[in-house]
């Protein structure tokens, strides 16, 4: 009976259930999220129509970022839990409801000019597109555009469900999104074509992010009534908070956007990145989500409370760990790319060549994995302060000098070149804020365990390479067999080598990751469902 009413959507629930719940979620999230890659590969492959799907959610990605840019997770939500804790529900009903008629106008507005610009987006973004594939991707990107409206409401609804500790809503918004994709495709593939899997996405968002969250919120009487009082000071609070995000182009959201830029001029380019970069955002989730999203609480507790060497501590201790136990699964991902990305991806129209090519494009990205998961806690440690604006200046000018960094090594290395430059980029985005924070006092660099850090970086780069150097005995050519066995082998002596590196080194880093820690828990809750549930999208 406790187990029921665990899953029950009224069921308020404590830091310790909540982070069982979402990481139940999150990682249900992900198995779906396999599900419909492996589908869209399956279906469709990767060829110029691929392309065309995956770069028709550019130009509504853009208009989310622009419009919306993370403020549901990380501006209202703060702002609504004070007035509940403060007791002034009626003041947190009001800005509610300002927001979501100030701001649902403004979507909708963008949407219809989108809507009217989506040819000539589409014609400056994607140069490199047959006319065919600019008239498809036209197509799509306007079924994609008015989901927007609908992930940003549903965003803000399901926030007030989280101020409110109710978690379940939230957190299966996104797995809805995604099975909606697959039955798109299902249902109307032959009918329809690709455009299928965009109606279920717009279904989708209706359905999950939207529909499931303002069901939840009404039958906990939150109320909402058309408001456009603009000089409401709760209102005025939050788009001080806002703006920063809204005008700020950090290259974490920024390299999906350039990578398929510069990849259009070829056929199942953009397709192939796409495959590999969704497969390497899946241990950033594992490795990251579970401690990095849910650290902005419990680290704005620590600065709210004035404990400043508590905050840096916690900050490097949170970084080390994620950061050390990403260089050691980077040797893994790099060794077995091609049997890992063969055996995900490769059935029907997903060939063993475009595996081979889109494991290629893996390995690379593999090699930032430690950036990727190191950067969001930084970036937090920020936000946690009050400050959005200077990390916003700070990655928005590492985005554009950037630009140059993808231009040079696309013409050089092609497509491979471009997810080297997304390493060489997502690199500067984790120094610059790291640098940042040690020149402001708030987490001093010398902080770091960087001895337990160089330990993780060689027994990662020793284990990777024994990993592949056993693999090589294997010759990969396409058997379902060949892979299995290689993949074992691989991750065998992958497991073997770190083992028995950490031990021979006397690391530190396994007895640090068993201990147990309040802030996971303490953060959890709030932290993760924020940033990823209330947005409904999982990538």
């Amino acid at each position: 009976m406790r187990l029921l009413r665990f899953f029950r959507p009224s069921h308020q629930h404590t830091a310790f259930s909540a982070t069982l719940l979402l990481m139940t979620a999150i990682t249900l999230s992900r198995v779906i999220g396999y599900i419909r890659e492996a589908y869209i590969a399956y279906a469709f492959g990767a060829g110029q129509q691929t392309d065309a799907y995956v770069a028709a959610f550019t130009l509504p990605d853009w208009l989310n970022y622009i419009v919306a840019g993370g403020t549901a997770s990380i501006t209202f939500i703060s702002i609504y839990t004070r007035f509940l804790a403060e007791k002034r529900e009626q003041d947190a009903q009001k800005t509610f409801s300002i927001i979501i008629t100030v701001m649902t106008t403004v979507l909708v507005a963008g949407t219809i000019l989108a809507e009217i610009f989506t040819p000539q987006f589409v014609g400056w973004m994607f140069h490199g597109f047959t006319p065919e594939q600019m008239q498809l991707c036209v197509h799509l990107t306007r079924i994609l555009l008015p989901a927007q409206i609908f992930f940003y409401v549903g965003g803000v609804v399901s926030a007030v469900l989280l101020s409110h500790r109710l978690f379940l809503l939230p957190a299966f918004g996104p797995l809805i999104y995604n099975v909606f994709i697959i039955a798109g495709g299902v249902v109307a593939g032959r009918q329809m074509g690709i455009a299928s899997l965009a109606f279920g996405a717009l279904a989708g968002s209706i359905a999950g992010p939207f529909l499931i969250n303002a069901l939840g919120a009404a039958k906990i009487g939150t109320g909402y009534r058309p408001s456009f009082d603009l000089k409401n000071p709760a209102f005025r609070e939050w788009v001080r908070l806002s703006i920063p995000l809204m005008l700020g182009v950090s290259l974490v959201t920024a390299d999906d956007w350039i990578l398929r830029y510069f990849a259009s001029s070829g056929i199942g380019d953009i397709a192939r990145l796409n495959y590999a970069k969704r497969l390497f955002a899946v241990p950033i989730a594992i490795l990251g989500q579970a401690v990095g999203q849910a650290s902005l609480p419990f680290f704005s507790r620590l600065f709210g409370e004035r404990k400043f060497e508590e905050f840096a501590a916690t900050v490097n201790g949170s970084v080390y760990r994620i950061t050390a136990a990403s260089l050691l699964m980077t040797g893994w991902m790099m060794a077995v790319a091609v049997p890992l990305i063969d055996l995900v991806y490769r059935r029907g129209h997903f060939t063993f060549a475009d595996s081979e090519s889109t494991a290629l494009y893996f390995f690379w990205f593999s090699l930032s994995l430690a950036l990727w998961s190191s950067q969001a806690l930084y970036a937090r440690a920020f936000y946690a302060s009050g400050n959005t604006l200077t990390p916003m200046i700070a990655t928005s000018l590492i985005t554009l000098a950037s630009l140059p960094i993808y231009a040079l090594f696309f013409r050089t290395l092609s497509v491979t070149g471009l997810a080297i430059a997304s390493d060489v980029g997502i690199t500067a985005n984790a120094l610059a804020i790291a640098l940042l924070l040690h020149i402001r006092g708030m987490v001093p660099l010398p902080g770091m365990n960087w001895k337990e850090l160089g330990k993780s970086a060689l027994v990662g780069a020793v284990s990777g390479g024994l990993s592949y150097e056993v693999m090589r005995t294997i010759s990969l050519d396409g058997s379902r067999r060949a892979d299995l066995l290689a993949l074992a082998l691989g991750s065998l002596t992958w497991a073997a080598a770190v083992a028995a590196g950490l031990w021979l080194l006397r690391s530190e880093l396994p007895a640090d990751l068993r201990r147990k820690r309040s802030a996971p828990f303490q953060g959890m809750a709030e932290g993760q469902a924020a940033e990823t549930m209330a947005t409904g999208k999982e990538p």
